[in-house]
This record gives C-alpha cells, structure tokens and sequence, in this order.
C-alpha cells in the first residue's frame, strides 16, 4: 500500500489515502452536481484501499449535507478547502477523497470522467457508495 498524504490549505483537516493502485491509473470521477462543479472536484476511492481524516480544531471543520442527504461533505472553515466525502457512520463509513486535496495530486493524471447520480434513488446511491467507496477513520471529532 502507498500512502497519500494531503489535507486542506491550512493544516486543519489533514488526509491519509492508502492504496495498492497506481495513482495515474485510478479512476477519478468529475460529478457534475452544482457543489461539485463549483469546487472543481476530482474524485477518487479504493473499496480496497483507505482514508484516514484527522481534525486537528473540530470547530474548524464545515460538514455540509445537500441533496438526498446521504453524504458529508468535508470542507474546512478557515480555508475553504474541500477534502472529503463521507457516507455512514462508524464501522460501515465509506467515503472519497477529493485528489485535488492531496500533495501529490499531480500523480493523479488520469483525465476525470464526468458522472451524474442525479436519476438514483437514495437507496441506489447509499448501494453504490458502499461498495465503490473506500472505508474510511476519522480522528479528532
């Protein structure tokens, strides 16, 4: 496993992504939802690999829910950074990681592939993201 590291601008919210996979051969996703396009995201998971986030002041980190409601979305309050989404809850959480968040983004060079969920049903995405998203820790809240 290789270890990516990254987190937001200020050093709030820090990411550790552990994955087998060659980073300029994962798959990453462009949703084309309205919060998604405006923050340019570029998505990536590993239903092998693993995300560790780490808040270092919890009173810094924004969560936002839109939508169905089926997801947090991890942006920090100090620097406006978005890293992370997240489904579930403790042992079941999965979650993506945002590549434009991680230091070595760059290695990140696949082309991302555009992608509407818009047409699931709450219990479609809820499937999908168990098992195409990665598990995930979170530690500092």
């Amino acid at each position: 496993m290789t270890v990516h590291s990254g987190g937001c601008h200020c050093a709030n919210i820090r990411l550790s992504f552990s994955s087998a996979l060659d980073p300029a051969g994962l798959e990453i996703r462009a949703c084309q939802c309205s919060f998604c396009t405006r923050h340019g995201s570029r998505a990536a998971a590993d239903p092998d690999g693993r995300l560790v986030v780490s808040i270092e002041d919890r009173a810094r980190l924004q969560i936002y829910r839109f939508g169905l409601r089926t997801a947090d979305y991890l942006l920090c309050r100090e620097c406006g950074v978005y890293v992370a989404a997240i489904a579930g809850d403790g042992a079941e959480a999965r979650a993506v990681v945002i590549v434009n968040a991680l230091d070595d983004r760059k290695r990140f060079s696949r082309e991302p592939i555009p992608v509407r969920y818009d047409a699931e049903s709450r219990e479609q995405r809820l499937a999908r993201r168990h098992t195409s998203w990665m598990p995930v820790e979170i530690q500092g809240i």
